[in-house]
């Protein structure tokens, strides 16, 4: 049962920023949303955006219940889980979000990253209940993902864990976005089913006959929901291609569980609703590829549950508990101090966390 009290969460995506109501049973009581601004916008325009969406929610459930805001952004974020040290589909570079938001929302704020929120919310309310290790694999147009380790979750010494999709997995392969070549993202995503996809159109194969009938012939047109969608109506193409990236996704995951040894895998975003047709190959190749295979435990590979709720449910519990801690609202006073508290407090561990990226990305 709810204990009445509410906290907001807030998934800023690359196309959307949705926010929501949630009570403390992981409950979504009013939504709002957004498009999310170009990323040749400033980052005041994100910032009113956000503040926004946080104030139509209030509209609907009376800021009074509500006792703090959570964040779950697209991009890396400091370990002083207040700077967005860097979102590609934003212009946000260091940018100090949670002293910006807290003066203007008037409650506490917290910022993490979205695919850590999501991967708490499962923890929480989802797939991965009940399991004291537990790791989440987002795949959408790349790879996130989330670590939650005895009832927290692991952000890694500069705030910047869980970026499986860069993992190289195959030596001087595919070009990634972020400079690298074989990263597990170039071979298990939707970009990667989408691309595969469209080879095979504009090679001229007669395979891909179903998939030109159903985008009219423009190959611009294709998506992975669509391709999804022709295996779930039995296309023998369509199931190819999803079994293909099942398999590079159970490769990766084979990786990490030699690196994590979770108890549970949490395969969630947009390319996870294929459902068996993507995890069932991912299980084979996972238990092929799997250190010791044979002589220990295997983690179980399941579906998320909460579809696109996850990041919003996660970044408003986030807020709620502060990895354990509850949050039970402050005093206005120290509302206004909050903004110069976190920058004496956490000013080493977040220019720590700058200094990385600008090593690791400028050379």
């Amino acid at each position: 049962m709810s204990d009445g009290r509410y906290t907001v969460g807030v998934d800023i995506g690359g196309t959307k920023i949705a926010g929501g109501v949630v009570n403390d049973t992981g409950g979504v009581i009013a939504r709002a949303r957004a498009d999310t601004p170009h990323r040749s916008t400033t980052p005041d325009v994100v910032e009113n955006t956000i503040v926004s969406v946080v104030e139509e929610l209030f509209a609907q459930v009376g800021k009074e219940r509500v006792t703090a805001v959570g964040i779950g952004a697209a991009g890396f974020v400091a370990a002083d889980r207040a700077t967005v040290v860097f979102a590609p589909h934003l212009s946000w570079r260091d940018e100090p979000l949670q002293s910006r938001l807290v003066g203007r929302i008037g409650l506490p704020v917290t910022v993490d990253n979205d695919a850590n929120a999501s991967a708490w919310a499962e923890w929480r309310f989802g797939s991965a209940r009940g399991e004291d290790r537990m790791v989440m694999v987002n795949l959408g147009t790349g790879i996130g993902g989330g670590i939650v380790l005895d009832g927290r979750v692991e952000r890694g010494r500069f705030g910047i864990a869980g970026e499986f999709g860069h993992m190289q997995v195959v030596p001087n392969g595919l070009r990634c976005e972020c400079g690298n070549r074989g990263c597990w993202e170039q071979y298990a995503s939707g970009n990667a089913l989408v691309r595969e996809a469209r080879s095979l159109i504009s090679a001229g194969s007669p395979m891909a006959q179903d998939l030109v009938a159903r985008i009219g012939g423009d190959a611009a047109a294709l998506t992975g929901p669509l391709i999804t969608a022709a295996a779930q109506d039995g296309d023998p193409t369509a199931c190819e291609l999803l079994s293909d990236v099942g398999r590079w996704l159970g490769i990766g995951l084979a990786n990490l569980a030699a690196a994590l040894d979770p108890g549970i895998f949490v395969i969630g975003g947009g390319v996870s609703a294929a459902a068996d047709l993507l995890l069932d190959p991912a299980r084979e190749a996972y238990r092929r590829q799997l250190p010791g295979r044979g002589y220990r435990p295997e983690a179980r590979i399941m579906a998320a549950v909460l579809g696109n709720d996850a990041g919003v449910v996660g970044a408003a519990d986030l807020a709620r508990h502060h990895d354990g801690a509850a949050v039970t609202g402050v005093p206005s006073s120290a509302l206004e101090s909050a903004p110069a508290l976190t920058a004496v407090v956490h000013e080493s561990e977040s220019r720590r966390s700058r200094l990385w990226w600008r090593r690791r990305h400028t050379g």
